[in-house]
């Protein structure tokens, strides 16, 4: 009775085997990120219901909103660049929190794993602590560190340095230090794994052959890290550039980004094409940019 099914068994062509494997997993993505993304791109070209929603008339008009206001009394459209910038404050501000999240990741990461053993679980535990708490209370916390009563301008004023408090909340300068406070451990890790694989004897062997440090960093060390780079730099970007908490609390919802809009276009405005029209633009820069550091790391693969 037990050889039929595995005479059966054994008659399935291996790589229909491995092949059926994959089912499950690309049951997920269909379920969980294909259909979401096929949703909202058609939402997208929908129309607006009055009451919130969508009529099920096909309609450019989520696009066309992005770039030109109609007028209500010859219905004639006029180029508004209002959403445009909102883009690109929000590429803007992704981006300055990548690059110092970087210039506060590399030293950190390279300390951290030129440490021994027990230190380097010492640090990484520091590291990843704040994630034991949720992203929204360590967000608000932050912002009463930066008000003007807060411990930061208190110190300021007691100690002299200034007599009145600073405007360190609620501003530009707020939203970068909460995207940098929330998403710093993203970048220390990916680098701190590159460094920790890295053999230090190799840069004395360079020094030894007289290179400078300038010379030995750019020829020896950034080829090694360069995938920690590429793979901090997204986990940083990706999530800087929607992200929604930072904005809201820390720019007290002054300084709009693309995920505040978005928001805000399906909850208060219930204007559902259009926030699913600023979804795409969304989904689309993070896919260009994913493209363009996966072409850099192909073509610096095949210089190598």
């Amino acid at each position: 009775m037990s050889a039929r099914p595995l005479a059966l068994s054994s008659r399935i062509p291996p790589g229909l085997a491995r092949a059926g494997l994959l089912w499950p997993s690309l049951a997920i993505i269909l379920l969980f990120m294909v259909a979401p993304i096929g949703i909202m791109f058609t939402y997208s070209f929908l129309t607006a219901a009055p009451y919130g929603g969508v009529e099920w008339t096909f309609s450019g008009a989520a696009y066309t909103e992005i770039l030109f206001e109609r007028d209500f009394l010859d219905d004639s459209l006029a180029f508004t660049p209002d959403y445009l910038i909102i883009v690109a404050r929000s590429v803007f501000q992704a981006a300055i929190a990548t690059v110092l999240c970087l210039l506060i990741s590399v030293p950190t990461a390279y300390y951290i794993a030129t440490r021994s053993d027990r230190a380097k679980n010492i640090w990484l535990f520091l590291i990843t602590i704040p994630y034991w708490v949720n992203l929204l209370i360590r967000t608000i916390a932050l912002l009463f560190v930066l008000r003007g009563d807060g411990p930061v301008n208190s110190a300021l004023i007691d100690l002299g340095l200034i007599s009145q408090p600073l405007p360190l909340s609620y501003n530009g300068f707020a939203i970068s230090l909460g995207l940098i406070y929330s998403f710093l451990p993203f970048m220390v890790l990916p680098l701190y794994s590159a460094f920790e694989r890295f053999d230090f004897r190799l840069l004395d062997a360079a020094y030894d052959l007289y290179a400078s440090r300038r010379v030995a960093f750019f020829r020896i060390v950034l080829p090694v890290m360069r995938p920690g780079l590429i793979a901090g730099s997204l986990l940083v970007f990706i999530p800087s550039i929607g992200s929604y908490l930072a904005p809201d609390i820390l720019g007290g919802g002054k300084t709009l980004m693309i995920g505040n809009l978005i928001g805000t276009q399906f909850q208060a405005a219930r204007n559902w094409p259009f926030g699913a029209a600023l979804s795409m633009i969304l989904l689309t820069i993070t896919l260009i940019v994913l493209l363009w550091l996966a072409r850099r790391a192909a073509r610096q693969q095949q210089l190598n």
